[in-house]
């Protein structure tokens, strides 16, 4: 019978009791509860980490296996992204995608088949076409189809039903954590547009000159994640839905982030998002940039950022102007 002050692993109960906190060594082998107190790191519970010291690291990158599988055929995903709705929206994208925009592309197989990819492209229109136009690229003719999201900023969440809407085809908060799970933890395609909000509302007479691609961002995403970025170039979307000029005192009266005026908006109003004009779209996939040469501490160089963004906008640039020395009509291409 075990006495009082005593526990039943023969202990006594102190300050270094595995009821006060104090390491379990009930039943560990002879010599076992001296190396627990004697070694540090050491643990007689953890098995095949009883030898592991504090200073080992472990590669986190093991646990991905942890993670559920992505399911094609599920509904809504954990993103909130619905194929259901998307279904129902392919015949009228697959109209415009086929008919009205008549998009042509090349370089699509720089598109991984695999794995996380970063896509940056230049962005236009009062109402952009360009995300649609190539997600039913990537969806409609690339030879492994896989979704693409889309990492935009948050306004979009205070307009409640666009939000909801632009929720369900993909549209993901531009947060880091975000941008990670998708594109390192969960191997997706996500595409980011640098210049914003600085891109939709460019006037007709400043189409195709890029703006800034902010602080670099997207790039210190790509090297966090370890992913490749893919820079794509679209001609058409500037012309498809126009912006003449801005009504400032209609934009302030409203809150909207801009308010433009053009052939459809604003006389048509919400109709306005189905009267694009019929220019002819070209999408070029360009080659991979790799980010796997740099450390992640690269993020901090500030220097190095702006370098690789500022890359990233000239090869956009100069194939921009490219297919527009190329182009003979806004129509017909």
């Amino acid at each position: 019978m075990a006495s009082r002050g005593r526990t039943l692993g023969g202990g006594r109960l102190d300050a270094d009791s595995p009821l006060l906190g104090g390491p379990l060594v009930d039943g560990a082998p002879a010599g076992e509860a001296d190396r627990a107190t004697a070694e540090p790191g050491f643990d007689a519970r953890a098995d095949d980490f009883s030898t592991r010291r504090p200073d080992d690291r472990v590669d986190l990158t093991e646990l991905r296996e942890l993670l559920p599988a992505p399911e094609q055929e599920r509904a809504l995903d954990d993103w909130g992204r619905s194929e259901t709705l998307l279904k129902l929206a392919d015949p009228v994208l697959d109209f415009y995608y086929r008919y009205w925009f008549r998009v042509q592309h090349e370089g699509l197989d720089n598109v991984p088949s695999s794995g996380g990819a970063l896509l940056v492209s230049n962005h236009s229109g009062a109402l952009p076409p360009d995300a649609p136009m190539i997600m039913q690229a990537i969806r409609r003719d690339h030879p492994v189809p896989r979704p693409l999201y889309m990492l935009g900023e948050h306004w979009f969440k205070g307009y409640p039903f666009v939000g909801m809407m632009a929720n369900k085809l993909g549209m993901v908060a531009a947060h880091q954590r975000n941008a990670q799970r998708l594109l390192r933890d969960e191997g997706r395609l996500a595409i980011v547009f640098p210049e914003g909000q600085k891109g939709s509302r460019k006037v007709l007479w400043q189409r195709y000159r890029l703006r800034r691609f902010g602080r670099g961002g997207f790039v210190r995403t790509a090297i966090r994640a370890g992913v490749p970025i893919v820079p794509i170039a679209v001609v058409g979307a500037e012309e498809a839905m126009p912006i003449f000029a801005h009504i400032r005192p209609a934009q302030r009266l409203t809150g909207l982030i801009y308010f433009p005026f053009n052939h459809a908006f604003p006389q048509f109003g919400p109709l306005a998002g189905l009267m694009y004009l019929p220019a002819k779209f070209k999408i070029h996939f360009l080659e991979p940039i790799s980010m796997d040469r740099y450390r992640p501490d690269a993020v901090d160089d500030a220097a190095l950022i702006h370098a690789i963004a500022e890359d990233v906008r000239a090869r956009i640039q100069t194939e921009l102007d490219d297919m527009l020395a190329e182009r003979r009509s806004v129509w017909m291409g």
